[in-house]
């Protein structure tokens, strides 16, 4: 029986991963279900060193996804106001479009409200139009990258995880 929870754990974290799209805290909601696992199941090799690097990963996922966001913008002519622009638009976005497609709308929200969000402020700075749209398309690839090193960094926990778990 043992063998089962074991496998319905790693599946629900495997479910987790695509929820990134939703812009929600997946790893560390992730990290919070492995924690739990490691207090049910203290004979396990989940040591506290593994658990700080798993904090560390989440840690590492965060800081990632805010500077491909704000360096995206950068990188396409944008200016440090326009970044943040960028960075408020997508969480403005995110949440505005969470309710449609079953929730996946959070990631054309945030996608199409990092890229609104730094063409305002851009656009307010008096950049010139293609200028602004410039910048607004960097904020965009930006926050798309900061996704998915996200869930590249969440895939990398749950790879790291399972064979700690899987009894040998």
């Amino acid at each position: 029986m043992e063998h089962v929870w074991i496998i319905l754990f790693i599946v629900l974290l495997a479910a987790l991963m695509p929820l990134h799209m939703l812009a929600l805290p997946v790893n560390w909601v992730a990290l919070g279900l492995i924690f739990v696992w490691r207090w049910t199941h203290p004979e396990l090799a989940i040591s506290l060193p593994f658990m700080l690097l798993l904090v560390g990963i989440c840690l590492l996922g965060e800081l990632a996804e805010f500077l491909f966001k704000y360096y995206g913008t950068k990188k396409y002519g944008g200016t440090r106001k326009g970044g943040w622009g960028g960075i408020i638009g997508a969480i403005i976005g995110a949440i505005t479009g969470a309710p449609f497609f079953f929730g996946f709308g959070a990631v054309v929200g945030a996608l199409l409200g990092a890229y609104a969000g730094c063409l305002i402020i851009e656009l307010g700075q008096d950049r010139s139009w293609p200028e602004a749209r410039k910048a607004a398309m960097g904020a965009m690839l930006g926050n798309f990258a900061g996704l998915v090193a996200k869930l590249g960094l969440g895939i990398t926990m749950l790879v790291l995880t399972v064979p700690r778990i899987w009894p040998s």
